[in-house]
């Protein structure tokens, strides 16, 4: 099962995410039962600095040990403008960012998150999402 939780007044495509989900749950092998919350910038800010210590906010925080991802729609919608890209495409990059760390891929060193930013690439690609 997953369940989506949006706590922004952002509109989301729920059918078009727990598609994209299942898929990548299929391929990794990831439990099925998630947990994905959309949430903005004082949220984030306080659970990154809870969990990680950063008093800061990000753009996504992966939890494996409950298999839950928070995505902070703020932050995406920002990367989204500077990086001349829809936000829907960065909303999704990012959700498969979560997921590649859901199933165990860490993003510490730069070759590891080069290495993830073409694994999410390749992961859209397939699964032909188009922007």
């Amino acid at each position: 099962m997953i369940e989506i939780n949006n706590l922004t007044k952002n509109k989301i495509n729920e059918k078009e995410i727990k598609n994209l989900v299942n898929i990548f749950l299929g391929k990794y092998k990831i439990k099925d039962n998630l947990s994905i919350a959309i949430i903005g910038d004082s949220r984030m800010r306080e659970i990154n600095y809870l969990y990680r210590g950063y008093d800061k906010t990000t753009d996504v925080l992966s939890f494996g040990d409950l298999n839950e991802i928070l995505l902070n729609f703020s932050q995406i919608r920002r990367q989204a403008k500077e990086y001349n890209k829809e936000t829907e495409e960065e909303f999704y990059f990012i959700l498969v960012h979560g997921l590649l760390h859901l199933a165990g891929f860490c993003d510490e060193k730069e070759s590891d998150r080069l290495k993830m930013i073409d694994l999410g690439n390749k992961f859209l690609s397939k699964y032909n999402k188009s922007f």
